[in-house]
């Protein structure tokens, strides 16, 4: 019979590796997501998710984080350095904040900048979708569903028109890859807005650099 520790590993990486032929137990995790941390438990969507790295060693990216070259503008490379006060981050620290806001931490919000019809294709487990167009005048967004979108997500509050943002989250915000401008677009209006630099992170590598990695993903919504 099978061991629990055994079961459950197994039902992580069905999803992980994409069949149930494939069984791991508890020790046999071959590639972790670094030397300490084989995985990581978050919620999505009122349900527990286990980001792991895709086992098989053999594993290519998908066909829709595979392009090398998009037309620029719009899909220009990035800077490392996105606005004075925003730390731009990599995956360890992201799956470091995904824990700790599932270890009950409520000060942080994960969050997707990219439209609807990329997060159907699978977001970061744990992330909320808000678009970039929807906190970017330029697109029709206007002062308050803008105002709303902060103060029903982001915990500021406003009175008499200014903003408080002395509780505001910290925002971990990516979008497609380094050559994607929906969370930079996310960003510098949240920083027109008043936002602190200090509360908000860029993941830089968003969810290109995600999948390369074999990272689990998951349903986008939320």
């Amino acid at each position: 019979m099978k061991s629990l520790k055994t079961i459950i590993v197994s039902s992580i990486f069905s999803v992980a590796v994409g069949t149930s032929a494939t069984v791991f137990a508890a020790g046999e995790i071959a590639v972790k997501i670094n030397k300490e941390i084989a995985s990581v438990d978050v919620m999505h969507n009122g349900k527990k998710v286990t980001i792991v790295r895709n086992q098989n060693q053999k594993n290519t990216v998908k066909k829709a984080f595979a392009k090398t070259s998009r037309k620029c503008p719009p899909f220009c490379i990035q800077p490392a350095v996105l606005a004075p006060g925003v730390e731009t981050i990599g995956e360890i620290e992201m799956v470091g904040y995904l824990k700790k806001m599932n270890n009950g931490d409520k000060s942080i919000l994960v969050v997707d900048s990219r439209t609807p019809d990329w997060v159907k294709k699978g977001t970061i487990p744990g992330a909320i979708n808000i678009p970039w167009t929807k906190l970017n005048p330029a697109k029709g967004a206007d002062p308050i569903s803008i105002a709303e979108i902060m103060e029903n997500h982001f915990s500021v509050t406003e009175s008499e028109g200014l903003f408080d943002y002395s509780k505001a989250k910290t925002l971990v915000m990516f979008c497609n890859g380094m050559w994607c401008g929906q969370s930079p677009n996310n960003i510098k209006n949240l920083l027109k807005f008043g936002y602190p630099a200090h509360k908000i992170k860029w993941y830089r590598g968003g969810m290109q650099n995600w999948e390369i990695l074999g990272l689990t993903t998951a349903p986008g919504g939320g």
